[in-house]
């Protein structure tokens, strides 16, 4: 995709971080704005900044809960209605929470496959079909370095964007094999200032915090705090990233030079067979 202006941009996640930093960029090129979120005070804000850059920019916005099929089928139906369709779709919304994998609870899971995994497929789900009946568009599902290389006390995390990569691998080839004219991006950056370190402030009260609040668990979000607070590449550098990318149909996309070195070394380590790959080792 290498025409944006007029074009109509739908982005999940769209009221803090990186899902605002991408409603920005779209502005920027005379994009029209589906914005979506939980927390519908953050795509506020997202609009009045939008509005701030470019006076004319149109924008409307949901409050989504991208777990849940029916909400993205009415997030579709209002790109529909407000602009007559969707031509880029960001699966983008994430949370996050940590712990060693054993004091990980039900609820746990639930909510973030609900919000990591299930927000992706309902996103191609609801999506795919409108660009196929337009005979064009472009998906980016936000992935991670997590996808790739797994850290300790992030497993549900880990799974999440793991199976991100995987299914964005697979929408190529099942829109290969159907003749589509729809572009894919997996997006998989690093750690950079986002709001995913306080996903806990968007959790829903059915899948309450129950995880123990245990030494581990601390130590765990302390590092990820120090990693996100170190990152020299910001929210608004990835977001420039991705639409480059998207203009010259670049599936993956590793904003972070130093992560595509991990892919090969834990490459490497499958190729050993001896040892899990530890991507904090000393000298990775």
């Amino acid at each position: 995709m290498n025409n944006f202006k007029d074009k109509v941009a739908v982005i999940t996640g769209a009221g803090s971080g990186l899902g605002r930093e991408l409603a920005l960029s779209c502005a920027q090129r005379g994009m029209k704005l589906i914005l979506a979120d939980v927390d519908e005070q953050g795509l506020a804000e997202t609009v009045s900044l939008a509005k701030a850059n470019l006076a004319t920019v149109e924008a409307t916005t949901l409050r989504v809960d991208v777990s849940k099929l029916e909400q993205v089928e009415a997030l579709a139906a209002r790109a529909k209605e407000a602009f007559g369709g969707a031509h880029l779709v960001f699966n983008n919304a994430g949370v996050s929470v940590s712990g060693p994998i054993w004091e990980n609870t039900p609820d746990d899971w639930q909510w973030v496959l609900g919000v990591n995994l299930y927000g992706i497929v309902w996103g191609i789900k609801t999506f795919v079909p409108l660009m196929l009946e337009q005979g064009e568009g472009y998906i980016v599902n936000t992935a991670s370095a997590a996808g790739w290389v797994n850290m300790g006390g992030t497993a549900i995390y880990n799974a999440s964007k793991s199976s991100a990569v995987a299914i964005s691998e697979t929408l190529v080839q099942d829109l290969k094999d159907a003749k589509a004219n729809i572009g894919v991006s997996v997006l998989c950056p690093g750690f950079f200032p986002t709001g995913i370190a306080d996903s806990e402030r968007n959790r829903p009260a059915e899948f309450a915090a129950t995880t123990p609040d245990s030494e581990a668990r601390r130590l765990r979000d302390e590092r990820v705090r120090k990693a996100i607070e170190s990152s020299k590449i910001s929210a608004r550098e990835v977001a420039e990233q991705t639409l480059q990318a998207v203009a010259n149909n670049q599936f993956y996309i590793f904003p972070h030079k130093h992560i595509k070195p991990l892919v090969a070394a834990r490459a490497q380590a499958a190729q050993e067979e001896h040892t899990a790959f530890d991507p904090m080792a000393s000298g990775r």
